[in-house]
Order: structure tokens, then sequence, then C-alpha cells
């Protein structure tokens, strides 16, 4: 992300050897998990290999393995991370994202830095169903969360059940407005009461709406059609 140009030439030599010494593999990914709870992390963030996203999204199977295996594995609870700009333009949509959290009770969270409010609302309409939690019951304590990985969707995002937002914005200039708006924006945000009868049609809406990116609108108003004419 540019750091780079900030670092002077022993520390890119560092930054390198220790590159070279990670890997995007199940079976260095698991040791990474262990290693990080040796060091004293409490959770750890897993994102898709993206060196062969194209093979890797020709068979969704495959990611949902990867992120279970580890979580599987892992002595620390797992948040999935869905950032496509840096992962070979894997997208994972909220299908495959609710599959690996029904697959694997040590994911305890999301970070969907894809800027899709709808996909963050299909998701916690499935996982704060009632009788989710019995059925898929979490490792952690503490209740799963969705995460913002942008802040420009803070305010729709949290009235669907996002738990906030990790976002670079406000560590640009820390001490200007920058910071302060983003931080009234979020004292703000926690005012807001949602209607329950608002969050639960916008999530019977979404979950729809999940359908018809799926298929498609005019394939969506063919079926309606057509079952409308049968009955």
């Amino acid at each position: 992300m540019g750091e780079a140009i900030h670092l002077n030439r022993e520390e890119k030599k560092t930054l390198i050897r220790f590159a070279r010494a990670g890997g995007a593999s199940t079976r260095e990914s698991i040791q990474l998990c262990k290693d990080a709870a040796e060091a004293g992390a409490d959770y750890v963030m897993i994102i898709p290999p993206g060196y062969y996203a194209g093979a890797l999204l020709a068979d969704t199977t495959s990611i949902k393995k990867f992120f279970v295996d580890i979580a599987e594995a892992s002595p620390l609870p797992v948040i999935i991370y869905n950032f496509p700009a840096v992962s070979g333009g894997i997208d994972m949509d909220s299908d495959l994202i609710v599959q690996i959290i029904k697959s694997s009770g040590n994911v305890c969270g999301v970070k969907l830095t894809c800027a899709n409010v709808g996909k963050l609302t299909r998701i916690m309409a499935q996982v704060s169903r009632p009788g989710f939690q019995s059925a898929f019951p979490r490792s952690s304590a503490s209740p799963f969360r969705a995460i913002d990985g942008f802040i420009d969707f803070l305010l729709p995002s949290i009235s669907v059940g996002s738990a906030g937002a990790i976002s670079g914005l406000p560590n640009i200039a820390p001490l200007t407005n920058s910071q302060r708006s983003c931080v009234r924006l979020w004292d703000l945000c926690q005012d807001c009461e949602s209607s329950k009868e608002a969050t639960e049609l916008q999530n019977l809406i979404a979950l729809a709406d999940g359908v018809a990116l799926k298929i498609g609108v005019s394939e969506l108003l063919r079926q309606f059609d057509s079952s409308r004419f049968l009955c």
C-alpha cells in the first residue's frame, strides 16, 4: 500500500525476509495461527490465498476447505477476511461465507472489505436467526460479529447488524477533523435504535435480493410469471 517508500534499505531487506518466511498454504497458515497464540494474540484474521485465484474460483469448495481446515486447527478464534482487491479478485459471496461459518464453530467473525451492505445483511440475517447458535454453536464465548472494511457505509451497515468498522481513514490524520468525524459518526450510530420490524424486513429483503443477484432479474421474473400462470 505504499509503505516501502518510507523504509530504509535494511528495513526493506528485513521485510522481504519475513515475507519469504511466510506462505499462503493451509499448513503455513495453521502454524502462523499457533505462533500468534504463543505471541499473545486473541484472534487471527485469515484472507484467501489469491495467487491461484482462477483455480480457486472455479471450485469454491477449495476456498471453504482452506478456511475450515485452518479454523479447526487454530488455537485462536478465526475471523474471515474478504478483501477482493488484495486476494486476486476472490470475492466470497454470502452463501460461501455462511457455509464456512456453519462448518466450523471456531469462526467468530467476518471482515468485509468489499463495500457490500447487502452481503453483510444476508450474512447477519442468517447467523442472527433464532436457533442458529444452537444449531451451529461458536467455540468463542462472544457472539459472531461482522465488521466493515470501509467506514463509508458504517451507518447503513450498523443498522443491519455490523459490529463496527476497521478502516484506514481515521488513521490518516489522527489529530484532525478526520478522526473526530469518524468517532462522532460511531457515537451517532450507537444512538440510533433501529426498529425491530424494519430490521427483520430488511433481512428478508436482503435474502431475496441475494437470490435475484445469483439468477438474474429476468430469470426471476420468468419464474414468477410461470408460477403465476400455473396457479
